[in-house]
């Protein structure tokens, strides 16, 4: 039985070791549907949309009519309580409805609309910012993650050479202080390696939770399609317009004004005063006996006019249209600085050699063996490595800026303009 238990739990371990190292490649169109379909996020704004409707359902309910009912409880001539009949008894019942007037209630029906439609708006600009946040994260997972490989190949030749180099220090054909040149530029890469992997971690764990990735998975991003080697951009005004259109923070900067318009509105009918009718039947109390009476009641709006929340909202209306013009203001600034940086990275792009990189892999290659047959000095390879090592952190971050910066101009305008 011990045994069993034995290799049980060693089949468990094997089994959590297992799928701690499974790894899950993701490409964006991937990443973009779980982020969809499982972010908590949207799912709690969808929730709020739908307690907003709620609210306009609330709006167009009518007010519940009253009812009122008095009735002797105790007679001391006949020493019974409760009595109702006509010869011994009394009661007297009323019901009423309250009747809002100057179009209360439609009122408050639009103003639970305009509601909802804010709520939704809200909705899909944190979605849009929530997609940019991801797109970004996972261009920058997938440029650090080139850059490792880079890291890790660099790392696995110098381990090599420092074999080979160990075993020509014993023979005598290679100085101690080379050694520890070859040891000092592997630790450093070893260091920054690592360095990298945790700002990797750090990037994966973000993606995890905005897609609801398991949290033992490991990322693997995959591009799929490269973008062409210079693509045209779009003029400014251009992206300024489609901006304007489609920004649904904007849209719903415009709807809080209509919200403040609608609620103003609100305020000011709920000035007049609304009527209430009743209807009333008294047994013996009342003139003539068995009566029935028809009621009417309201207030005299003689000191409150309801001044205060009228003037609360036309303050508010001031302050939205100041909102939305310092948001229109800002919209402009982003679009034109999103605009100037995808401008200056295209740039920058197009003029690099394509087959740089490849060549350049191909010579660091021919450093190295031309190194171990001791055809070039020391220095020179070190030179070679180091900036081997620094032009492919520079291309990967520049692959990086270039595709962050269309997804920023996506960002900026709303819209899906550089897919």
């Amino acid at each position: 039985m011990k045994i069993k238990v034995f290799f049980l739990c060693c089949f468990l371990a094997c089994s959590r070791f297992a799928a701690a190292q499974d790894t899950l490649k993701l490409s964006i169109s991937d990443a973009e549907k779980r982020f969809l379909a499982n972010n908590y996020q949207l799912l709690l704004a969808k929730y709020e949309i739908e307690q907003a409707k709620a609210d306009v359902i609330t709006a167009k309910l009518f007010d519940n009519p009253e009812i009122s009912h008095e009735n002797l409880f105790y007679n001391h001539e006949t020493k019974r309580f409760l009595e109702t009949s006509f010869a011994t008894g009394q009661f007297n019942t009323q019901i009423s409805q309250l009747f809002k007037l100057a179009g209360k209630r439609n009122k408050q029906i639009k103003l639970a609309q305009t509601a909802v439609k804010m709520e939704e708006y809200e909705y899909y600009d944190l979605m849009r910012t929530l997609r940019y946040q991801l797109r970004h994260n996972f261009f920058k997972l997938h440029g650090l993650q080139q850059s490792v490989k880079t890291y890790s190949r660099q790392i696995k030749a110098l381990e090599q050479l420092l074999q080979v180099s160990n075993k020509q220090l014993a023979l005598g054909n290679i100085a101690q202080k080379d050694i520890i040149r070859i040891k000092s530029l592997l630790y450093n890469l070893q260091v920054e390696r690592q360095q990298m992997l945790t700002e990797i971690a750090d990037l994966g764990t973000e993606l995890k939770l905005i897609t609801q990735i398991s949290p033992n998975m490991v990322i693997e991003t995959i591009v799929e399609t490269d973008r062409p080697k210079q693509s045209t951009l779009l003029p400014y005004a251009t992206l300024l317009d489609s901006a304007m259109n489609n920004r649904v923070d904007l849209k719903n900067s415009q709807m809080a004004i209509t919200y403040a318009q609608q609620n103003l509105k609100l305020q000011k009918a709920n000035a007049v005063p609304d009527v209430q009718l009743s209807l009333a039947y008294d047994l013996k109390g009342n003139y003539p006996e068995k009566y029935t009476g028809i009621g009417i009641s309201m207030p005299i709006p003689l000191f409150n006019r309801n001044q205060g929340e009228i003037k609360k909202a036309k303050i508010a209306i001031e302050a939205q249209q100041a909102t939305h013009q310092q948001l229109e203001n800002t919209l402009a600034n982003e679009v034109f600085k999103a605009y100037q940086n995808a401008n200056r990275v295209e740039e920058l792009y197009a003029s690099m050699d394509n087959n740089f990189g490849t060549d350049y892999q191909k010579l660091i290659d021919e450093v190295t063996i031309n190194f171990g047959k001791r055809n070039i000095s020391l220095l020179e390879f070190l030179d070679f490595y180091e900036a081997y090592k620094d032009h492919v952190l520079q291309y990967n971050q520049l692959l990086f800026e270039r595709n962050n910066a269309k997804e920023e101009i996506n960002f900026v305008t709303g819209t899906s303009i550089y897919k």
